[in-house]
């Protein structure tokens, strides 16, 4: 009889060294949230591919998901200076978000109340010391309080106080800012959960500064755009050069509530379907490309190369990363913060993520790429660097400062996503079968969808 009959659903692991394993025999003390360990099983009923390509589903979001859930709109240094603003725009939304004092940020529907134009256009960014409409002139005080309507004589039936601009909820964590367009919204740490607790101390983002910001079209629904990352099962085939290098089977998955999940897998170990044997050197000169370095008897690759990591990242950063584990220099950890955000608290993966959808077409996305970089404490805010559009065609190592190998694995990453999408349209068999254990980020993310669907 099988090992495997004897087990429950959801029971099964790959056979070998777990993350929790190999992370804890690097023998660095390491913040408890990272070896930290929750799971449940979520069932195996397939997921339908009309969830992905039907309008009628996609309309159903856009009144029951994205107006009632909290969703980060952009960083507190886009925001530094009194006036400054940027739009949000997510499928029909468009959000217009200002600095309203030194201290105060609010969020406003990006639409006047006059005949309804757009205030500012989608996905821009500026500064401004009133809000004023470009197609007849009304204008507004940053706080949303009505400051002039020309010929206001012939609008006797207008109220001032009537006609504020209607806030969209704004809060703040780890340097973002989040918006809620449902006026009765819980609070956002609500839908946080172990993050805060998590993200603390050395892991706080609100430390950090945006390096760099691609944005790319990809050719697919929100979800399976999302979905791509939310695995390591696809680096079997999808990143085949990186078996020698890196853990995908044994990776760590965590459930932690409705709205936090994550993963961790190693990098510097191999995975278990990469059986060549190898030496420390041979899996460091794989991961760093040779230089010459010789990996120490008695060192593992994982440790010379995190060692090294500290050394380079600590030169350009200003930063001491003595404290940092290798664990934190090396390993793909990545919280998902339900919608659509992903977040990685190490230090040479230092990725945001963002998945949103474009317009009312259910088979276009925007996916937001941020790079987050460690900054020396006492660094004042200052503007964030302007996003990098990158097309459906082009290559992310196409995109100025991004790191062309990086480049290359993103692509790898999305290079799918249209057939796949495609594929959804073709399928027989109409929907997806999912792993219990590894593909279990993906359920949780479903079930939650489900559970703001059915609320009335």
């Amino acid at each position: 009889m099988s090992t495997y009959a004897t087990l429950q659903p959801g029971e099964h692991r790959c056979p070998g060294p777990s993350t929790r394993d190999i992370i804890l025999a690097d023998g660095w003390d390491v913040p408890a949230a990272l070896t930290a360990e929750a799971y449940d099983f979520l069932g195996q009923a397939d997921i339908p591919f009309d969830r992905y390509v039907s309008p009628a589903f996609f309309e159903q979001e856009m009144k029951q998901l994205w107006p009632r859930v909290w969703q980060w709109a952009c960083r507190e240094e886009h925001l530094p200076a009194v006036g400054d603003y940027i739009t949000y725009d997510v499928g029909r939304y468009s959000i217009l978000i200002t600095r309203v004092s030194p201290t105060e940020i609010k969020a406003y529907h990006n639409s006047c109340l006059h005949r309804g134009t757009q205030f500012k256009p989608s996905d821009s960014s500026g500064s401004a010391q009133e809000i004023r409409c470009p197609f007849h002139g009304w204008s507004w005080q940053l706080d949303g309080s009505l400051k002039n309507i020309p010929c206001r004589w012939d609008f006797p039936h207008v109220q001032d106080a009537e006609t504020r601009l209607p806030e969209v909820k704004v809060a703040l964590w780890g340097g973002f800012v989040f918006i809620n367009m449902d006026p009765d919204a819980p609070p956002l740490a609500q839908q946080l959960g172990v993050l805060p607790d998590h993200f603390s101390g050395r892991w706080d983002l609100s430390k950090r500064r945006v390096k760099l910001h691609l944005q790319k079209e990809l050719p697919t629904n929100w979800k399976a755009a999302t979905e791509a990352f939310l695995e390591a099962y696809h680096v079997y085939e999808t990143h085949s050069q990186g078996l020698a290098t890196a853990g995908d089977a044994n990776a760590q998955y965590d459930i932690f509530d409705d709205h936090v999940t994550r993963f961790v897998h190693t990098i510097g170990f191999p995975s278990p379907h990469y059986t060549t044997p190898q030496t420390q050197q041979e899996i460091f000169d794989k991961m760093r490309g040779g230089g010459g370095v010789t990996v120490p008897e008695g060192k593992t690759a994982r440790s010379v190369a995190a060692a090294l990591a500290r050394a380079d990242i600590g030169a350009t950063t200003g930063v001491d990363l003595a404290e940092y584990s290798d664990s934190e220099m090396l390993d793909s950890i990545e919280y998902h913060l339900f919608p659509n955000m992903c977040l990685f608290p190490g230090v040479s993966l230092p990725m945001i993520y963002r998945f949103r959808p474009i317009g009312m077409d259910p088979g276009r996305t925007m996916f937001d790429l941020m790079f987050l970089e460690l900054v020396p404490d006492g660094t004042p805010m200052d503007y964030a660097p302007d996003p990098i559009p990158v097309t459906v065609e082009q290559s992310y190592a196409d995109a100025p400062g991004m790191n062309a190998g990086l480049g290359a694995v993103y692509d790898q990453d999305t290079n799918n996503l249209a057939m796949q999408y495609r594929g959804f349209q073709a399928a027989f068999k109409q929907g997806e079968t999912l792993g219990n254990y590894q593909e279990a980020r993906i359920r949780r993310f479903h079930t939650t969808l489900d559970d703001y669907l059915a609320r009335p």
